[in-house]
């Protein structure tokens, strides 16, 4: 077993927190300095954990970082994937802590303590345990890989510059495996690794009635409300069974097969703890599927957000002009995100009345990604887990997606290994994110360990 000293982990909370401090929100413009400053701070972070090349490369966005550091051609190549691009921190109000200024407390799932801050797992906290793993390796004089990092800045707005920049730089993102951190586990004394995500299509509505709000009370009644025909319109896309009616939508499903299941369902999840976990009463889905399948293997539909008319403080009596919904279809293997999002489309405008024209945008989309089990990675995942963790990890499916993921696939021709660390109840895109002290030392253990055992495997 690995144990860091109490300065080893001093020091890497001490880097950690500098690296949460810095607010590297994609999806807000006004803050491109600071995704530059983060940028920054990570090329001079690779470069003292032993990294010899660091690139700053621009897009058309935010900056990609590249890193590498090679020893011998004929050793294996690991290229690490991350990103530092966080989540907006709103609503400010809810979080018990400022979300850049980390902060750690103790919780019941995290009784070691757990850091408190906007990008604390996803991703910052993960990609960093990456950068410490090879601190240490290389400080131990034991690097016998060669090993590269790619940590983009816009995979909380879709990746939409990292494609291209991966086709045009296959060379140098030539490797063995890619390894990435961006998932959880089922628990701390269940660890898991995730064999598969789910991809996504993201649509916005826009539906327009009169050519401005009118007096609710004038025209009520004789013209059309974009709000109520959206409320319609949204109700209609699941059946009383909660199955999506979008015609077509399940065709190319792949059903999962019994081995695949009954090693999901070994670490089935707990239904009271996860009602309890987030504060409701009863479960909603699909009675087809468990709870465990809903979440992970099966395509999903949900409202993101709604709004139109008045919605501010006291009563404003208008029929709105517009009404505006944010929708996200979860989906999984053989689902093409593009050719759902033209089925949803034409389910929208089959749908709506005359008296509203609709305006129909694709925000992004990503293919679902399984992982093979049968590869000398996943192998020494499994190994690296159990010596680690002292039990071997169960196998589980990802609910959300990791749109880069498939495409490393489609452009490099490399299998992605998924060894996340945090936890679901570590509240990501949510106020009060966090990742437990235990989660992000074990994991900078458990990733030491995976070289150890994949350059091994292919050495034999």
């Amino acid at each position: 077993m690995i144990n860091f000293s109490d300065k080893e982990k001093s020091k890497f909370l001490h880097e950690l927190y500098e690296f949460l401090k810095i607010p590297s929100v994609s999806a807000d413009p006004n803050q491109k300095k600071e995704m530059v400053e983060c940028s920054k701070w990570l090329q001079s972070c690779l470069k003292n954990s032993g990294c010899e090349s660091v690139k700053i490369i621009d897009t058309k966005g935010h900056p990609i970082v590249y890193a590498d550091k090679l020893i011998d051609k004929n050793l294996p190549t690991i290229l690490v994937y991350g990103h530092y691009d966080v989540q907006p921190p709103d609503p400010i109000s809810l979080w018990d802590s400022p979300p850049f200024e980390p902060t750690i407390k103790k919780t019941k799932i995290h009784p070691d303590g757990a850091i408190f801050a906007r990008g604390a797992c996803d991703d910052k906290g993960q990609v960093f345990m990456h950068i410490k793993a090879l601190e240490w390796i290389t400080k131990k004089n034991k690097l016998n890989f060669n090993i590269k990092f790619l940590i983009e800045g816009e995979e909380e707005v879709g990746s939409d510059n990292l494609e291209a920049f991966i086709s045009q730089n296959k060379d140098l993102l030539k490797s063995d495996i890619i390894l990435i951190s961006d998932t959880s586990m089922k628990s701390n004394s269940i660890p898991s690794i995730t064999t598969g995500l789910r991809g996504i299509s993201y649509m916005e509505i826009t539906l327009k009635g009169p050519n401005r709000d009118l007096h609710s009370g004038t025209y009520g009644g004789g013209v059309a409300n974009p709000i109520n025909i959206m409320s319609k319109l949204i109700a209609s896309m699941h059946d009383e069974n909660m199955k999506i009616t979008i015609p077509g939508f399940y065709d190319k499903v792949l059903e999962i097969n019994d081995k695949d299941k009954n090693e999901i369902l070994k670490a089935a999840i707990n239904t009271s703890d996860f009602k309890n976990s987030i504060g409701i009463k009863e479960l909603c889905g699909d009675n087809d599927f468990s709870l465990t399948e809903r979440i992970s293997t099966r395509p999903t539909l949900d409202v993101n957000g709604i709004y139109g008319g008045y919605t501010g403080e006291g009563s404003k009596t208008v029929l709105p002009s517009e009404a505006h919904a944010k929708i996200s279809m979860r989906l999984v293997p053989k689902q093409d995100w593009k050719e759902i999002s033209e089925l949803f489309k034409k389910y929208v405008l089959n749908f709506i009345p005359k008296s509203v024209t609709a305006t129909i945008k694709t925000h992004h989309g990503a293919e679902p990604y399984v992982t093979p089990t049968n590869s000398k990675a996943y192998e020494a995942a499994i190994l690296a887990y159990k010596k680690s963790f002292g039990l071997d990890p169960f196998q589980q499916r990802g609910g959300g997606s990791i749109p880069i993921v498939p495409i490393f696939e489609k452009e490099l021709g490399v299998k992605s290994i998924l060894m996340g660390f945090g936890l679901d109840s570590d509240a990501i895109h949510s106020p009060n994110e966090h990742f437990g002290l235990f989660n992000f030392f074990k994991g900078i253990e458990t990733i030491i360990y995976f070289y150890e055992f994949y350059t091994k495997k292919l050495s034999s």
